[in-house]
C-alpha cells in the first residue's frame, strides 16, 4: 500500500468517472479496518505515524471519489488539467447570464408567502441540470483526447456553478425548517 499511488490505485478501483458507489464504500470499510489507527497502538511511532497518513489518505480518497464533482476535478488533475482555481475556464457569457437569472430566481422564491413547493421545484431543475453536466463530462472524459479533456473541464466549471447554487438551495430550505 502507497500514499503516492493516485486515489484509484489506492482504492483498487478503476479510474475511471463512473465508479460503484458500493464498491468504493465497501473498499473504505475494508481499509479502514486495515488502516486504523488503533490496530497500531503497540507498534512503533513511525508505524502509528504511518497509519495516522494512510487512514488520513484513505478518507481523503474517499471524500474525493464519493463527490461526482471531486471525482471529476481529480481525473482533469491527474491528466495536468487544473480544474479547481478560478481562472482554470473560460466561461461563454450566456452561461454567466443565466447563473445570475438562476440566482435571482432563488431570492425571489425566498420571498414568497410559502416557498416550499417553488423551492423544491427549482431544487428539481438544478439537480437535474448538474446529472446533465455529470453525463457531459462522462462522454468527454471517456473520449480522452487532448480537446474533448479541454470540454471536460469547462464542463466542470459549470458543474462547479451547479453544486455552489444546489449548496445555496438547501441552505434555504433549512432557513425555512
Amino acid at each position: 500500500m502507497d500514499i503516492q499511488q493516485n486515489y484509484f490505485a489506492f482504492l483498487g478501483l478503476p479510474e475511471s468517472y463512473d465508479i460503484d458507489l458500493k464498491s468504493l464504500a465497501a473498499r473504505y470499510h475494508e481499509l479502514q479496518k486495515t488502516l486504523h489507527p488503533d490496530r497500531f497502538a503497540h507498534l512503533s511511532d513511525r508505524e502509528k505515524r504511518l497509519s495516522v497518513q494512510y487512514t488520513a489518505y484513505l478518507n481523503e480518497a474517499v471524500t474525493t471519489l464519493k463527490s461526482p464533482l471531486g471525482r471529476a476535478q481529480y481525473l482533469l488533475n491527474l491528466h495536468g488539467i487544473d480544474t479547481i482555481s478560478e481562472a482554470s475556464v473560460q466561461l461563454e457569457p450566456a452561461f454567466l447570464f443565466e447563473q445570475m437569472a438562476l440566482r435571482e430566481d432563488l431570492e425571489d422564491i425566498k420571498a414568497l408567502p410559502s416557498p416550499e413547493e417553488a423551492l423544491d421545484q427549482f431544487l428539481d431543475k438544478v439537480v437535474q441540470q448538474l446529472a446533465t453536466y455529470q453525463k457531459l463530462f462522462a462522454e468527454y472524459y471517456a473520449l480522452g483526447d487532448v480537446e474533448s479533456l479541454d470540454r471536460a473541464a469547462a464542463v466542470i466549471r459549470k458543474m462547479q456553478f451547479m453544486v455552489k447554487l444546489q449548496k445555496e438551495i438547501e441552505l434555504v430550505e433549512s432557513e425555512l425548517d
